[in-house]
């Protein structure tokens, strides 16, 4: 087979080619990051972290560049693929991840942390700090999981059953803001029509998922399966009966779990034990 040939030079990696689109407005229009933001009225470091790849900006911000250079929906386009580019996590997850894009629902059993499809920015920056990850890597690491709740949006979101371990609520972010955040996320979560959230006290005793976090992933064509993960690593199990084995433990834990109504004024007492912000 003849190799492919390359159009453009430019990389096929969405969130590089974003970047490369981005510089390559600007240059050709001979704008200083400087004068840039002046005509568009954002901050210039913004846009200098965008053409870096430190971030990708949020969608209002590239729909005003969209506007500003006469490209009207091309580089808001490209900024959702870059958004939903796989690439962006670490090599365990991509098969997971996209295999989560294509889900109709989900089911989470949460051991120590919410799920990063609950997770705010503030918990994941902290969270994700405590593995040495820092600089530039840290924030690309921190957007891409805050850009996967975008799953649960729009007008036909999966349904999503989430499991929360008590010991999630009782390990308590070091910034108090951020960890108020993250509660008052979780009670908003469960008010939605799509998610249903319940608590797994620890009066509920031992159970068979108790050092394992798992997700499951209904698919079209009704076929499941299972992401199970530990501190070291995770798995995606596909074989049907190890997936009706994590299932029939995660059935049997649901029935121990607080009703929907119970866990979310079990999290609301919890925002009320907080000390009070100045």
């Amino acid at each position: 087979m003849p190799q492919r040939r390359v159009v453009t030079g430019r990389s096929q990696e969405p969130r590089v080619r974003f970047t490369e689109e981005l510089r390559l407005l600007r240059t050709e229009r001979g704008l200083s990051l400087r004068k840039l933001a002046e005509e568009v009225g954002w901050d210039a470091s913004q846009f200098g972290k965008m053409e870096s790849g430190r971030t990708l900006g949020s969608p209002e911000v590239v729909q005003a560049l969209d506007q500003h250079y006469g490209t009207p929906g091309l580089l808001l386009a490209m900024w959702e693929l870059a958004a939903a580019d796989p690439t962006q996590f670490r090599e365990q997850y991509r098969r997971y991840m996209l295999l989560e894009a294509e889900a109709i629902s989900l089911w989470h059993y949460a051991v120590s942390a919410p799920p990063g499809l609950l997770q705010t920015a503030g918990y994941a920056r902290e969270a994700l700090a405590v593995g040495w990850i820092k600089g530039p890597e840290l924030e690309q690491q921190v957007e891409a999981r805050v850009g996967r709740r975008q799953l649960l949006e729009g007008d036909d979101p999966p349904l999503f059953r989430v499991i929360l371990s008590e010991a999630v609520l009782r390990t308590s972010l070091r910034d108090e803001k951020a960890w108020r955040d993250q509660l008052e996320n979780l009670v908003e979560a469960a008010e939605r029509p799509n998610i249903t959230l319940q608590v797994l006290p620890f009066s509920a005793g031992p159970h068979g998922l108790m050092n394992t976090a798992v997700m499951f992933l209904r698919l079209p064509g009704g076929r499941t399966v299972a992401y199970s993960e530990n501190d070291l690593r995770g798995e995606l199990v596909e074989e049907d009966t190890s997936v009706e084995l994590l299932q029939r433990r995660y059935d049997a834990m649901r029935d121990l779990a607080l009703s929907p109504a119970e866990s979310r004024k079990f999290i609301l007492r919890m925002l009320e034990e907080m000390p009070c912000e100045p």
